[in-house]
């Protein structure tokens, strides 16, 4: 059986895939560019840019943030949650000052049914 997504699930599904495809679009001009000239911060820039690889990481991260708000709403109704409620804000309190928290939070987010 498929699993259903929630649209916040399926909208960073769909941003992640982007950000990949335009990672690997930057990865390959990056190779062609080292070809003939080196590698400033202005040539970084522009490269990131006309790839659209900063347009793919800004929405990725507008994506990323819509699913933690989802997955705290939706959290909020489980029994688990009223059990443990003081850790698990304070895990979502976390989340912007801690890469990791906020990737694991990610992750049990896209594990919600």
């Amino acid at each position: 059986m498929k699993p259903i997504y929630s649209k916040a699930q399926l909208g960073y599904m769909k941003a992640k895939t982007q950000f990949e495809k335009q990672a690997v679009i930057l990865e390959k001009k990056l190779e062609d560019t080292r070809k003939t000239q080196e590698i400033s911060q202005e040539v970084m820039e522009g490269l990131v840019q006309s790839t659209g690889f900063h347009d793919a990481y800004n929405n990725l991260v507008l994506a990323e943030n819509d699913l933690i708000e989802w997955s705290h709403t939706t959290m909020k109704h489980e029994k688990t949650y009223r059990e443990n409620r003081l850790p698990i804000d304070d895990m979502y309190l976390r989340l912007n000052n801690d890469p990791q928290m906020r990737a694991q939070i990610i992750e049990l987010a896209m594990k919600i049914r």
